[in-house]
């Protein structure tokens, strides 16, 4: 079972991600492009002082790592 998610900023949920083997593609505006080796698609994170509960939540659905593993990075 997952624990509560703690929000962060655009900015530091893509650190956390490039923890995890994702690596910046490109941007554009003011999102951000990350994909990874052996994944069809990428993920675009929006580079805000604070991401909703939602968007975090689906992002770390597409990236395949849970609340508790996220918090830990």
């Amino acid at each position: 079972m997952s624990g509560k998610l703690k929000l962060c900023s655009g900015a530091d949920a893509i650190k956390k991600l490039k923890r995890k083997g994702w690596k910046v593609m490109r941007q554009k505006g003011s999102h951000v492009m990350l994909t990874k080796e052996g994944y069809a698609y990428t993920i675009a994170i929006p580079l805000q002082k604070e991401l909703g509960v939602g968007l975090l939540n689906k992002i770390l659905h597409q990236a395949g790592i849970n609340a508790d593993e996220f918090n830990e990075l």
